[in-house]
């Protein structure tokens, strides 16, 4: 037959599905900016009309197992094509894996994350496995191939990152891994490491191979945002400021405190009913056993108790209870209780821990920090003042997210080899915050999330289980199921 006759013997169900793929495909073609994708048209109009490749040949083997192997493959394969698509450009799935954003998501909530919220972002590491992020499921390996990479380009979506929003987002400083401990990033592991990254990648026993991760292969993290591109951020004392204006906290918002009783141990059954997960109140030993963060005070000196703002009460020195995440509600309803003497808010003193920039000595912790500006697309820095602190606050964002070599030596900046005075940023960048605020690493830690790392805006809870219970103990959270997931501040 020939292609004329092909055309001719089309029948109306053959052209109206041909018109509709032409369709879709102008329409993804204009949104996508890309007229590449029109040459689609000509793969629907042979699947459709000419039929000339035999795309279904196999329905006509007489080989009744081949027939029903080749059923299998071609459905496993457009559910694949299928996914791929719909997890790439309108919705993915995420589980909360850690309490950062606790009370308004869950450890166990799993959401769909919407990606047209903010425009879905093209994919960067095009050939890769539906549903796995950086690793092959069971079989483990990578489930990706790292050639080719496509520059960074985001549709039209329906709106732009604001503040407070809860966003989904790529590990910054995910890029290089250890695969023995992916559970903390390389550049923590360098700095914790007495030799350095050299003493981290010759230690393949301890820290395994290391593995570098495109930006759309890096772990996905969730927090609120809380600074925009262009502001400058600050906090003191647990308060935020942006632009020197109070930004108040979200209204389930946690710290940690102190809970100093007369001697009373608080119940599982009370922690239960405020909403205190076990985990948070319940540390695990080397040996595997578990222990409530508690301490009998009977026999503790007086100085002691000073240095920690507690007093005893008729000779009584109580028991306290540390490090419990609480919110303001929660520290109502335990103050109501009558053998609780005082709630402390919990403070880190400077220097016990690391604070972005990690290459500056500051003074800043969780509850003290900056004032820290956030780069903006289009605006410039300049490199006359203040050089050592804009080095290490801005290095990382001009070197490893921006594409460019960077060196700084003798006191001066040189971009690409040659000495610089000022850098004009090609990226916006956000401020990400968990709303567990003692217990959350975020962008106080390492540092800004630029807009190419940015997946998508959660806006359901579609199921939600509790890890401390069982299937018949009331594991499903009931009550979580469907609510909006983007819990305003």
């Amino acid at each position: 037959m020939t292609f004329k006759q092909r055309v001719s013997s089309a029948t109306r169900h053959q052209w109206f599905w041909f018109t509709v793929w032409v369709v879709v495909t102008l329409l993804f073609s204009v949104w996508a900016g890309s007229p590449w994708i029109l040459l689609f048209i000509l793969l629907f109009f042979d699947s459709y009309i000419t039929k000339l490749i035999p795309w279904s040949f196999w329905k006509k083997s007489k080989n009744n197992t081949f027939r029903k192997t080749m059923e299998w493959v071609d459905a496993i394969l457009f559910a694949l094509i299928a996914v791929y698509f719909i997890n790439t450009f309108f919705f993915q799935n995420y589980q909360i894996p850690s309490s950062s954003l606790e009370k308004s998501l869950l450890v166990g909530d799993f959401l769909a994350v919407s990606k047209l919220s903010y425009g879905p972002r093209a994919p960067i590491t095009p050939l890769s496995f539906p549903l796995a992020q950086h690793t092959m499921p069971v079989v483990g390996g990578k489930s990706y191939i790292e050639k080719p990479q496509w520059k960074y380009k985001r549709l039209k979506g329906f709106g732009q990152v604001e503040r407070n929003d809860i966003v989904v987002f790529n590990f910054p400083t995910g890029d290089t891994v250890a695969l023995n401990m992916q559970g903390v990033d390389f550049y923590t592991l360098s700095r914790l490491n007495s030799n350095g990254s050299a003493g981290v990648r010759s230690d393949r026993r301890t820290y395994g191979e290391i593995v570098y991760r495109p930006v759309d292969r890096r772990e996905n993290y969730v927090k609120r945002c809380i600074g925009l591109p262009g502001e400058t951020i600050a906090l003191r004392n647990d308060s935020v400021f942006i632009d020197g204006t109070l930004l108040p906290n979200p209204r389930l918002s946690q710290h940690n405190y102190m809970i100093h009783t007369d001697g009373t141990q608080i119940s599982a059954g009370l922690f239960e009913e405020l909403g205190i997960n076990k985990a948070d109140y319940v540390s695990q030993n080397n040996y595997g056993q578990q222990t409530t963060r508690s301490q009998d005070l009977t026999g503790v000196d007086s100085i002691s108790l000073a240095m920690a703002g507690l007093q005893p009460r008729n000779g009584n020195n109580g028991r306290i209870y540390f490090s419990i995440p609480l919110t303001e509600e929660m520290v109502t309803k335990l103050k109501s209780k009558p053998f609780v003497w005082e709630i402390i808010k919990e403070k880190e003193q400077p220097g016990m821990s690391y604070y972005y920039p990690l290459d500056y000595d500051t003074d800043w912790t969780r509850d003290t920090f900056g004032p820290l500006w956030i780069p903006k697309k289009g605006e410039t820095i300049t490199f006359d003042s203040d050089l050592p602190f804009k080095v290490a606050a801005y290095k990382r964002c001009i070197k490893n997210y921006e594409g460019n070599d960077f060196d700084y030596r003798d006191g001066k900046v040189y971009i690409n080899g040659r000495q610089a005075d000022s850098y004009t940023f090609k990226f916006d960048y956000y401020f990400m915050m968990g709303d567990n605020r003692h217990n959350s690493a975020d962008s106080r830690v390492w540092g800004f999330v630029p807009e190419d790392h940015i997946v998508g805006k959660p806006i359901l809870i579609w199921l939600s289980l509790e890890k401390d219970k069982g299937w018949l103990n009331g594991k499903i959270r009931w009550n979580r199921l469907f609510r909006n997931a983007n819990i305003p501040a």
